[in-house]
């Protein structure tokens, strides 16, 4: 199976949305902390209180690994860009994390739902930028 291939998954996807929520609902009253990956990634390399941070970006990984070792299905990628084109984009996303003060998740996911102003401009302009991006590409 391609990537290219849509399953229409509700259930699965109402379910995994609920644990996000969840995760995210935890991680602000624990840890007064918003779960924004590029945010807690920074932080990570950076922050004395670290260990929970690295705990979560390394579970972001195990989760994926996992994911992909137990479902019967033979995903294939193809990367069509060349090195120096990836490790641009790494980049300018990079920046923009840090110009915009978040990531998608941080933004989209907790920022939305404390209903931030901010946050809305952010995931406005993400979403733009990603439908333009694609249309010219595309």
């Amino acid at each position: 199976m391609t990537l290219d291939t849509v399953h229409f998954t509700p259930l699965l996807s109402l379910i995994g949305g609920m644990m996000i929520g969840v995760a995210a609902l935890i991680l602000m009253i624990k840890n007064k902390a918003i779960m924004g990956v590029s945010g807690i990634t920074r932080q990570a390399m950076i922050n004395s209180d670290r260990l929970w941070r690295i705990a979560f970006v390394v579970s972001i990984i195990i989760g994926a690994a996992t994911y992909l070792a137990f479902i019967d299905t033979d995903y294939t990628v193809t990367v069509t860009g060349d090195s120096t084109t990836l490790i641009a984009g790494g980049l300018i996303v990079g920046l923009g994390t840090a110009i915009g003060n978040g990531c998608t998740s941080g933004h989209g996911v907790c920022g939305l739902s404390r209903f931030s102003k901010r946050s809305l401009a952010s995931v406005i302009i993400f979403m733009a930028t990603a439908m333009i991006t694609t249309f010219l590409l595309k």
